[in-house]
């Protein structure tokens, strides 16, 4: 797993609501593929809004690592198996087109790993929307 954040995820009440205000603040550019989760580009990651963030358990907030093919899910799901993560939802067919899967740090802290056909990761890590 390379030393790197793809995204980060705030779970929110309103999703209308909680995009106007981050619109207001001057951002710009969001994606918006459904009624539950909206997309920002931050610099080389991603920050999302996402209605249903709680129902993976989360504590408000979900981390997330972007890989570049869809079997590299898998992989890196063990490999933070191997160091002491526990598996939340192991790699599977996402209903948008992707494959994810995530894990829990020892904390409860939730990281989605996702491979996402729409996105480009960067030789560096950074991810595009």
């Amino acid at each position: 797993m390379e030393q790197r954040l793809s995204l980060v995820t705030l779970g929110v009440k309103d999703l209308a609501k909680a995009r106007a205000f981050y619109e207001a603040l001057g951002w710009s550019g969001a994606r918006q593929p459904d009624d539950e989760v909206c997309f920002f580009q931050a610099g080389a990651i991603v920050f999302g809004l996402w209605t249903a963030l709680g129902g993976y358990g989360a504590p408000g907030v979900e981390l997330a690592y972007n890989v570049r093919t869809p079997s590299e899910v898998a992989t890196t799901l063990h490999e933070a198996e191997r160091a002491g993560a526990t598996i939340v939802r192991p790699a599977d067919v996402a209903p948008w087109g992707g494959t994810t899967g995530a894990f829990a740090d020892p904390d409860g802290y939730v990281w989605e790993v996702a491979h996402n056909p729409e996105w480009t990761i960067t030789n560096d890590g950074s991810v595009h929307l």
